[in-house]
């Protein structure tokens, strides 16, 4: 099939899984046959790990969405499809162009679909696809939008069809169809712009050799002054950074005990501060290793200062977890508990990183190239995993459960709940968890989630 085939296809999938639906399952099963379609379509020379790794990452992320149909689960499933997408066609692009990439389609999407000639096949198209759209679909198109101006424009006009009912709401079959057309043509047909491609060797993440050349980076400091202002800003630094680690911690750990919600508080501001903190210092080790101490033999003890500082940071962001693990320990799992975690595991992550592009001579590019994909890989986790009926199973093991809050504050805990009630022999709270689920039941076929249709009446 030609790209133009693709694209009739995919949008026609598309009205059929979303007319008069709302999103569940069927947003599943599109991004199944969106995968499925461009591993065939993809040439074999672009079939590399990392596509063959996306191709698996997308299919896990619309079985996700199918099962959860969630927040988490959809922004896995559109940021697989479309990493597949670029990669099926740019195998040595960087995958932080996508993002580029991503609103320049969406700003020429009109341009670009009404230059027929560009991706609509000029010769040799079959006589009943030139009848159709000749003569069902252009004249179908331009009466649906006239009809609908002058509808607005005359109510003696719109009067006139009052008596004849369809059973169809053209509106919002119209809508579909545009947004259908607009998805397909852009997964399919995007283009990515000559000035991207150029820019494309900015995100290396290693040096080339022009860049090992030994000069000041800027005019008014020469190479010798610049580098013993690093040696002496890291090492000052990390004076400065053991004495707060010492106080961090006695704060943390020695004062006095708190209110839940002033130990709350503290908490997160504390861990703020680390988050900054780490982002702060990872900049700043950025700035002086671009590229000329990256390879300076003079250079040695200011990359020594650097990589304590990275080790002290890191013993920073361990403070802090065994600080979130001793209040989840107290008062129970939430959401922004978790979530501390995965913040402060992003940062180690970035430390470790810092410290590959230090020993290993990495470009700044090399950072960002890596983080973009450990930040992809946690979108991931956080699709797949019930963290809800997770947080559940694990406070009901509490004295101080607090049943209201995981019944409206907690997603996907109805199981987790219906067992608690067992095992109270609350039969009023199993019944109204019943009841709840019951409406997801309920749903069309398409608008189904999966993970209600496994819990028991």
């Amino acid at each position: 099939m030609k790209t133009h085939h693709y694209i009739f296809l995919t949008t026609a999938l598309f009205i059929v899984l979303f007319y008069d639906e709302n999103m569940g399952l069927n947003l599943g099963i599109l991004g199944l046959v969106y995968s499925f379609l461009t591993f065939f379509k993809t040439d074999q020379k672009n079939k590399t790990k990392t596509f063959f790794f996306l191709f698996v990452t997308s299919i896990l992320s619309s079985i996700a969405f199918a099962w959860y149909g969630d927040f988490p689960s959809f922004l896995a499933v559109v940021s697989s499809l479309l990493l597949l997408s670029y990669r099926s066609k740019n195998r040595r692009m960087k995958i932080l162009f996508l993002i580029p990439v991503v609103i320049v389609n969406c700003f020429t999407f009109l341009c670009r679909s009404l230059s027929f000639d560009q991706w609509l096949p000029k010769k040799n198209i079959p006589g009943l696809w030139q009848k159709i759209l000749a003569f069902i679909l252009i004249p179908l198109v331009l009466i649906s939008v006239f009809f609908g101006i002058y509808s607005v424009g005359s109510d003696h006009f719109a009067n006139l069809f009052n008596n004849i009912e369809f059973d169809i709401n053209v509106w919002q079959l119209f809508c579909i169809c545009i947004l259908g057309f607009f998805i397909a043509f852009n997964y399919w047909n995007h283009s990515v712009e000559k000035i991207i491609y150029k820019q494309n060797h900015v995100m290396d993440n290693d040096f080339r050799d022009q860049d090992k050349i030994q000069k000041p980076t800027y005019s008014f400091l020469d190479l010798n002054a610049e580098r013993m202002s690093g040696v002496i800003s890291f090492f000052s630094l990390n004076i400065l950074l053991v004495f707060f680690i010492i106080t961090y911690n006695y704060e943390q750990f020695y004062e006095t005990v708190k209110s839940p919600v002033q130990l709350s508080e503290e908490t997160h501001e504390r861990v703020n501060a680390v988050i900054a903190s780490i982002v702060m210092a990872i900049l700043v080790i950025m700035f002086y290793f671009k590229s000329n101490f990256n390879f300076d033999p003079k250079a040695r003890w200011m990359k020594i200062l650097v990589k304590i500082w990275i080790f002290l940071n890191a013993v920073l962001v361990i403070s802090a977890m065994v600080k979130n693990s001793e209040y989840i320990t107290n008062y129970g799992f939430t959401y922004k508990r978790l979530g501390v975690y995965a913040f402060l595991i992003l940062s180690l992550i970035g430390l470790v990183m810092t410290f590959i592009k230090i020993q290993y001579q990495k470009r700044n590019a090399f950072l960002f190239n890596s983080m973009a994909w450990y930040v992809y890989g946690t979108i991931l986790i956080c699709s797949y995993i019930n963290w809800g009926g997770m947080i559940t199973s694990e406070n009901m093991k509490r004295k101080d459960f607090a049943v209201n809050y995981h019944k409206s504050g907690i997603n996907f805990s109805e199981k987790a709940l219906i067992k608690y009630a067992e095992e109270k022999h609350d039969n009023k709270l199993k019944q109204e968890i019943i009841h709840n689920v019951k409406t997801w039941k309920n749903e069309n076929f398409l608008s189904k989630v999966i993970y209600y249709q496994t819990i028991g009446d």
